[in-house]
């Protein structure tokens, strides 16, 4: 399968993953959807890895315990977030995160222009009434602007884990010190409900689309694809989330809404494409 394709399976496993965990919230909540899929993207990839955690200096622990923290936080203010707003606007605010990791230090021209793009975006979708009366909840807004400063530690620190453990080993290890963090807010959101089979495997669905699936897509796409291609494909997930928000959530979006997602996805995709450097 060409690794264009494998990057747009992906884009799109992680939205219908998101979409079915919105589906979750009546009955878990927030906090227990996101520690079934922390939780359950462990064990799968334990079991499918198989890695070996042992043997590490304590400040490498550290390094995992702190990445797993970020990835708990990431995913657990995005699921917040789109419990309030629609999944569309939630993934783009999220996304000016990454957006700010590509152009950060730059002084090009050109990188200035991504960064008015992305900035008008925000301005668009601002839940203020001087802007034309926007009905998007701030509290969601402002979960999905700091699951997007997550995700941009999130990139910062996977390199860094990378470098130290082989293979998957630290994304395991951080995924187990998620579970562990979100145990209390999980079972205090879900309670007994957590329990549930059909809910549980509801949980595994959101686990797998969201988890396991794309980034085994990703790591095989990135064997053959240029980082600066990947990148693109990727800037197309506002859009793909506002898609799948509509198509299975009902969730209809106004014009600025639409116009906004347009302008952060042409900034992510024009900073990936021409990235100073880019392979």
């Amino acid at each position: 399968m060409p690794p264009t394709v494998l990057v747009l399976l992906s884009v799109g496993s992680v939205q219908f993953g998101a979409a079915i965990a919105k589906g979750l919230f009546d009955a878990v909540g927030p906090g227990g959807t996101v520690l079934f899929r922390i939780s359950l993207s462990a064990l799968v990839l334990l079991l499918l890895w198989r890695p070996n955690l042992r043997g590490y200096a304590g400040r490498e622990y550290a390094l995992a315990a702190l990445f797993g923290v970020v990835l708990a936080g990431m995913n657990l203010s995005l699921y917040l977030a789109i419990d309030r707003i629609p999944l569309g606007v939630a993934v783009t605010l999220e996304f000016l995160g990454p957006l700010g990791v590509a152009v950060a230090g730059s002084r090009r021209l050109l990188d200035g222009l991504w960064v008015v793009f992305a900035a008008t975006g925000i301005v668009l979708l601002a839940p203020l009434d001087v802007l034309g009366g926007n009905d998007l909840d701030p509290v969601g807004v402002a979960f999905a602007l700091l699951a997007g400063v997550l995700w941009a530690s999130y990139i910062l620190l996977s390199a860094r884990v990378g470098g130290v453990f082989p293979g998957g080993t630290g994304l395991v290890i951080s995924l187990c010190v998620g579970t562990l963090l979100l145990l209390p807010i999980g079972i205090s959101d879900g309670g007994y409900a957590l329990l549930d089979p059909k809910l549980l495997l509801a949980g595994l669905g959101v686990a797998l689309l969201s988890s396991a699936v794309p980034y085994s897509l990703e790591l095989e796409a990135l064997r053959k694809l240029p980082t600066r291609v990947f990148g693109v494909l990727m800037s197309l997930e506002p859009a793909v989330a506002a898609l799948v928000g509509f198509l299975v959530l009902d969730e209809l979006l106004g014009i600025r809404a639409v116009v906004a997602i347009g302008l952060v996805t042409v900034a992510a995709a024009g900073a990936s494409l021409f990235a100073k450097g880019g392979s």
